[in-house]
């Protein structure tokens, strides 16, 4: 096809270059010289050789020129505080073509500079308007359709964009999660929300590339190809150069990706609709057709700076800003649209001022709409909890004959069976849980053929096979990312993570990610998650503190996740009916931490007694939210507050004390870690005539910290206490680990404190 030179705008030294790149367009279409072909038909290419038709270019073209201007919009209305956000799409518009050339049911995870992209997909459904939603979206008005003003965030629901914040290669394993559960989800024939044929277009740019996120992504979609399983993700590589100031080295993005094998490497020219087109068009369909993860690197700029703050031309050169704005994508565009003969240079000037003027009305519209203006408003699609609805769920046991194929008859469902202690009790409610919900999963390392670490998922694998029971990689950003996949398309994933530790590699995909998306979606979108963790202290010194992990902080810190700690198996099985309750009713996501020394515990206060063994409760029992334990009810010398591995511990500790000052002595298991029922709490304190919270976390950063506030906003911070907590270090080796967790003994000497500050009377 012949090749349009595109003019170099005139050198202007203003300091404001969004002014500068908007004046280029107009001198650049004012001083057009050359000659116009026929006007071509819609269906014609909009230049000879060219894959894009004219109807194509011409829509597209629009879609470029929308989201230009809402930039410029963004320029200018943030300094008079209208709106909130400037981080601009000017140089990305070819992102367009991408749009195009998908469908609107191909689940979509966006980099922040997919204005074009936005206004593109707009045009999938009859009836919606980009600059409006994207205005209001600016102007952070509560009528935002993607997100209800929390954020500027390019999502829509019935467009299938799925909205992301300012991520940074983060939402690049969910975008693989959601394309292998697009193929997983035929193999147990749970019924897709999308097209059997749809595939995942997640697009970032070249410096968030490096992240080791997004290698984890990378990798872990080459690893599923290497297997010849399929997994049907377009990675859209934007590449502009550069991130925020440090530049990307000259080819690095086609030389660490081109070769890689089994990822397939496509390159498009995002700067030249009618060029890129037929090379984002064979990228699409390659992905579509062989369902192989496929890597197009689209070529772009950036202009005007990484965001409104961003003053380039206090740090490069006028000559190097002159040379960026001169690849403007909306300059080849307007050679494109005036050689074409489908504009004249009248008419483009007239549609770009026209588009102008529809996105200035349309952001002052949006801010004289409603803002959010009530904490409760902030929150409201944060962690929903519709308690009844929820009950009912996790009490639903509608499903016996599925029970008796699974466990083998009558006699040997659980609830028929002697006492038995946590692990296996775990592992029971785990079988009932895959009978319960025929589109849950259980994945991770090693829960297949071997059952897990503590054979906690032994039996799984059979009883259920491969495509509902089976092993990941060993990355657990992977894990958690798949997990998210799996819940976008509708079915209920129970991810393990082997140890606590683990986790902590992988948060952000539960803190930025997974617990995040119902919030700045405004409740349209949900991805429950039911997370089992092999979790905390006391395994006799194994392992050193990756296997002793007692951090629980960084669970805490997450807004709108639930975290439930069992101590015993009948408990564990009720709560784990409840969490898989919030998930299916609420969409919660969820995170079950398992006292890792008490799977196999069997006693309580001597060899042999087997007191920490329970009957399986039957289905239709389960835990409310929040609902904690009580031992020993009616004593009210001594309340301990504690939970996991601290539950036995008190009731030991409790004998020692009774004997010691004639006590009577009230456990508290609080069994829900977060959120903590400050009511409960209270309820308990308020009779206490001294209390112990036993924390087996940090000193710094526990769960006893929040007890005792709840205690003392209850009112009641002059009740004597004393709490007994981990030490600020990580856990040794052997015996030793012993010297940093707090133990019976410490339990008994923090009552003997008590009994001297505030009298030994009963």
């Amino acid at each position: 096809m012949n090749a349009i030179k595109t003019p170099v705008p005139s050198r202007q030294k203003g300091f404001n270059r969004a002014e500068i790149v908007d004046q280029n367009f107009t001198e650049f279409v004012q001083a057009w010289q050359g000659d116009a072909a026929s006007k071509p038909r819609d269906n014609e290419p909009v230049l000879p050789g060219s894959a894009c038709s004219a109807r194509d270019f011409h829509e597209m073209l629009e879609s470029q020129l929308i989201s230009r201007h809402l930039d410029l919009m963004a320029r200018v209305l943030r300094v008079q505080n209208k709106v909130f956000y400037t981080i601009g799409s000017s140089g990305h518009e070819g992102n367009a073509m991408v749009a195009r050339l998908t469908r609107h049911t191909d689940p979509a995870f966006l980099h922040y500079r997919s204005g074009a992209f936005m206004a593109e997909r707009f045009r999938k459904l009859p009836g919606m308007d980009p600059v409006m939603d994207s205005a209001l979206s600016f102007a952070a008005s509560k009528e935002d359709p993607a997100s209800g003003g929390r954020h500027k965030v390019w999502g829509s629901k019935p467009l299938w964009v799925l909205p992301q914040t300012s991520t940074i290669a983060s939402h690049l394993p969910k975008a693989l999660g959601t394309a292998i559960a697009i193929e997983q989800a035929q193999r147990i024939g749970h019924a897709l929300p999308v097209p059997n044929d749809s595939i995942v277009v997640c697009s970032f740019g070249d410096a968030s590339s490096n992240h080791a996120t997004a290698q984890t992504a990378f990798n872990a979609a080459a690893y599923t190809a290497y297997q010849r399983l399929p997994a049907p993700v377009l990675f859209v590589c934007e590449d502009n150069g550069i991130g925020i100031s440090v530049k990307t080295p000259s080819g690095w993005i086609a030389n660490n990706f081109r070769d890689r094998k089994d990822l397939d490497y496509f390159f498009a020219d995002g700067l030249d609709l009618a060029e890129g087109y037929a090379q984002v068009q064979r990228a699409v369909e390659h992905c579509r057709g062989t369902r192989r993860p496929t890597f197009l690197h689209l070529r772009t700029t950036r202009l005007t700076g990484h965001a409104g703050t961003d003053f380039e031309i206090e740090w490069r050169s006028f000559e190097e800003l002159m040379a960026l704005e001169a690849t403007d994508p909306l300059l080849r565009s307007a050679a494109i649209a005036l050689q074409s003969g489908l504009y004249t240079r009248n008419a483009l000037l007239a549609e770009y001022e026209a588009i102008r003027t529809r996105c200035f009305a349309a952001a002052e519209q949006a801010d004289r709409r409603p803002k959010l203006e009530s904490l409760g408003e902030v929150m409201k699609p944060l962690a929903p909890y519709t308690p009844g609805a929820v009950e009912a769920e996790a009490e639903r046991a509608d499903y016996g004959d599925k029970r008796l194929a699974i466990f083998g008859g009558e006699d040997k469902l659980p609830e028929k069976l002697q006492p038995r202690h946590l692990a296996l009790m775990i592992n029971s409610a785990l079988h009932d849980l895959l009978a319960k919900y025929p589109e849950s999963l259980v994945f991770g390392e090693d829960v297949a053929q071997k059952g897990g670490v503590y054979t906690l998922t032994r039996g799984l694998y059979k009883a259920f096979k491969g495509a509902r029971v089976f092993n990941t990689l060993l990355d657990e950003t992977t894990i958690l990312g798949l997990a998210q996949g799996y819940a976008n398309m509708g079915m209920l994933p129970i991810p393990e993570i082997q140890y606590l530790a683990y986790f902590h590699n992988a948060c952000d995909q539960i803190r930025g990610e997974a617990a995040s998306l119902q919030f700045f979606s405004n409740g349209q979108y949900r991805n429950p998650l039911l997370v089992r963790i092999a979790s905390l202290g006391y395994q006799k010194g194994f392992g050193g503190h990756f296997h002793n992990d007692n951090s629980i902080a960084a669970l805490r810190d997450i807004p709108g996740l639930v975290v439930g700690c069992p101590s015993r198996g009948d408990d564990a099985t009720t709560m784990l009916r409840t969490m898989a309750a919030l998930c299916k009713v609420d969409g919660r996501v969820c995170a079950f931490l398992e006292p890792i020394a008490l799977y196999m515990t069997k006693d309580l206060y001597e060899h042999g007694d087997g007191q920490w063994q329970f009957e399986y409760p039957a289905p239709a029992e389960a835990i409310p939210l929040g609902e904690g334990r009580v031992y020993n009810a009616g004593a009210k010398d001594l309340v301990i507050f504690t939970f996991g591995n601290g539950v036995p511990m008190a009731l030991r500790a409790a004998r020692d004390i009774e004997k010691l000052h004639n006590w009577k002595v009230r456990v508290v298991d609080l069994r829900w870690l977060v959120p903590l029922n400050d009511r409960f709490i209270v309820e308990q304190a308020r009779s206490a005539k001294r209390i112990i919270v036993l924390d087996e976390g940090r000193r710094s950063a526990g769960v006893g910290e929040g007890v005792i506030t709840a205690i003392v906003e209850g009112g009641l911070g002059a009740t004597p206490l004393e709490r007994v907590v981990g030490a600020d270090t990580y856990t040794p080796l052997a015996g030793a680990a012993l010297l940093v967790l707090p133990g019976e003994a410490d339990v008994v000497a923090a009552a003997k404190k008590l009994s001297e500050t505030s009298g030994n009377k009963a």
